[in-house]
């Protein structure tokens, strides 16, 4: 944790934001793999993590801004508990390391909404995404569980997304300190992989890395000779010389904080000419959203930057045609890049997605654009405020059914060269992330130096073998 005067401030913070009513915060429980016993690594909700610190299963807390009360409800443990996991700090401890002196048994929390209920206190609620706290809160407020989402309290919602979004001096400290563990689980793959290994072998030293640093992974890792495939988490492959591995791959801290990299080298020493050259057009991209991200710039903007520097890379190989501002304009693009540039990162990966990305990603000005294929996919598009933490990862992906799915349609025909790409069906993937923080002085790249010259990349690979 933090120290205690970061909780206090900000609680106090956001309760002075919402002048008002009852914050009920809900903390995760533990989620059974096969059987009650056997569970899922615990990890607590980020937003309770946030405010109070507190890493402990079945938890709930409450901001009483009216009667200026905080308290966290749970249940200490019983000597059952003792016996199969031994002595642990206790919730009260914890609480006080937050800054909260008011500890309760789980079930007054019941009591203590239907009080407030009772006097017309309004409840502000964040929309659940976890099954239980789902069922919780319908018993808490008399709510049918398909109305808990649209029920969300949206003042609530807007105000812990904005302050969540302003990282801290002290968590950005923390963001890259996960970022440079995150950079040596990737020269850990870039050093080990090596033909006729097996994807998983890798995926396992990358993994070990990550516990053996005192944290976890951030996400699942995508280690993968099939870099067309966008969120890959298959690792049976056996890899081979001529293929491309992409390895998207992120440390979480003990504090919840994440990092979250990507980057694509060859199996063999060296980049053959192909790979290089679609290398070169995604660094390139890279290079230009990097320039396109100022204070204050819309990440839509830098976005569409990335875009045309990825079709004009595409034209001069041949793929693409005509006019490059119109092709993108068009969406002709996305049959190479079909997600977005970048996200929002901080005690989650995607942060605070779980809120909404039209609160997290977007405002009130500026709304989340759908139509064209691919924007689906941009988390992040509004203005780049000082203290926001965020990625960059514009990435060429081949994938075959794509590809012959628009072809069949005569899709963008005047800006797509269908004869030239079909030679690129086999080609797999290639992606680029870095993680950024936005500056009153402009970006700031987080974390120690890790290879993305094409000279570097090769030169670890040498080492491999």
């Amino acid at each position: 944790m933090f120290q205690t005067s970061v909780y206090v401030e900000r609680r106090a913070a956001l309760a002075q934001r919402l002048k008002s009513g009852l914050l009920i915060f809900f903390g995760n429980n533990e989620s059974p793999m096969n059987y009650a016993d056997n569970t899922y690594s615990f990890r607590q909700d980020s937003t309770f993590l946030y405010y109070f610190g507190i890493a402990h299963p079945g938890l709930v807390a409450v901001i009483d801004i009216d009667e200026n009360r905080e308290i966290v409800f749970g249940n200490e443990m019983s000597i059952d508990d003792i016996v199969w996991m031994g002595r642990q700090q206790t919730i009260e401890e914890k609480a006080n390391l937050a800054g909260i002196s008011q500890l309760q048994p789980f079930n007054e929390v019941f009591n203590y909404i239907k009080q407030a209920v009772s006097k017309n206190k309004t409840i502000h609620f964040l929309p659940p995404y976890r099954a239980d706290n789902k069922i919780i809160l319908s018993q808490l407020l008399g709510l049918p569980v398909n109305d808990l989402k649209p029920s969300a309290s949206v003042p609530f919602i807007k105000a812990v997304a904005a302050q969540r979004a302003i990282k801290s001096a002290l968590e950005i400290t923390e963001i890259e300190r996960a970022v440079n563990h995150t950079i040596d689980m990737h020269l850990l793959a870039m050093r080990n992989t090596k033909p006729g290994m097996k994807e998983e072998e890798v995926a396992a030293l990358i993994h070990g890395e990550a516990l053996r640093t005192g944290g976890n992974l951030a996400y699942p890792i995508i280690l993968t000779i099939n870099g067309q495939i966008l969120h890959n988490h298959f690792h049976g492959n056996v890899m081979q010389e001529g293929q491309l591995v992409l390895n998207d791959s992120g440390m979480e801290t003990e504090l919840g904080y994440c990092g979250d990299l990507t980057r694509t080298f060859p199996v063999a020493k060296k980049f053959d000419s192909r790979q290089r050259e679609v290398y070169t057009i995604v660094q390139s991209a890279l290079q230009r959203a990097e320039a396109a991200s100022t204070p204050n710039a819309k990440y839509i903007d830098v976005h569409f930057e990335a875009c045309k520097g990825l079709a004009e890379g595409m034209k001069a190989m041949g793929l693409m045609k005509g006019d490059v501002a119109e092709a993108v304009a068009a969406g002709a693009h996305a049959l190479f890049f079909q997600c977005g540039t970048g996200h929002m990162m901080g005690l989650d990966v995607h942060d605070m997605e779980d809120l909404g990305e039209q609160y997290v990603g977007y405002d009130d000005t500026l709304k989340k654009e759908t139509e064209l294929f691919g924007l689906k996919s941009l988390r992040l598009g509004r203005a780049l405020e000082p203290g926001y933490v965020f990625t960059i990862e514009p990435g060429i992906y081949m994938i075959p059914e794509l590809i012959d799915l628009w072809k069949s349609e005569r899709r963008f025909e005047s800006f797509i060269n269908y004869e030239a790409v079909e030679q690129f069906k086999d080609f797999s993937g290639i992606r680029l992330e870095n993680n950024y923080a936005m500056t009153n002085d402009g970006l700031q790249l987080l974390g120690k130096p890790l290879a993305i010259e094409i000279d570097e990349v090769e030169e670890i690979r040498n080492s491999a073998y």
